[in-house]
């Protein structure tokens, strides 16, 4: 047991130490959580570019075996990648770019790494053979929160929280310990 805590220990650090991840504000950086797929999401940057564009950075992370071996084998038929390189898939990263009220996104790149932050193929759009198509907006999704960042808001103040008559924890007060003999 011991054994496989120093190895996850050592993989964890070894994961933080070369994630790209670092690269990037801390500050700006936000959990997402999941979608309804059970992928893990984070917005890793957003704002206005040099050209006054609006964007955001969001990365996919593959919780879910099921889409993750579909993405490899997506990689390996469509791009001619090997298996030991696609198996290596660890998350997406997306950029979004947005109209200027933010109602309307274009993805401008997406890109796939291993654990270690190492690209394993790309597409960049707004190229004559990948333009770049806007689309609405879907409430909710992944682009519309990060459009809600680049504007300067919060997208959860924006959103109604849903309420639940039943409390899933027992408040502080009223739990009590049994005694024992």
């Amino acid at each position: 047991m011991k054994k496989f805590v120093v190895c996850a220990l050592l993989l964890a650090l070894v994961t933080a130490i070369a994630s790209p991840v670092m690269a990037w504000d801390a500050a700006k950086q936000k959990n997402l959580g999941q979608d309804k797929n059970k992928m893990t999401w984070y917005l890793l940057d957003y704002g206005k570019d040099e050209a006054g564009t609006l964007f955001a950075i969001s990365r996919k992370y593959y919780t879910n075996t099921t889409i993750k071996n579909e993405t490899i084998e997506l990689l390996m038929s469509k791009f001619g990648i090997s298996p030991e390189v696609a198996g290596s898939l660890y998350f997406t990263e997306y950029r979004y770019d947005y109209t200027p009220d933010g109602k309307q996104f274009a993805m401008k790149y997406l890109r796939h790494y291993d654990m270690l932050g190492n690209e394993i193929h790309g597409t960049e759009y707004g190229t004559d053979d990948n333009p770049l198509t806007f689309s609405p907006n879907p409430a909710g999704s992944t682009p519309a929160k990060g459009a809600a960042y680049a504007l300067g808001k919060n997208p959860s103040q924006a959103q109604p929280k849903k309420s639940s008559s039943k409390s899933s924890t027992v408040p502080a007060s009223r739990v009590v310990r049994a005694r024992s003999k």
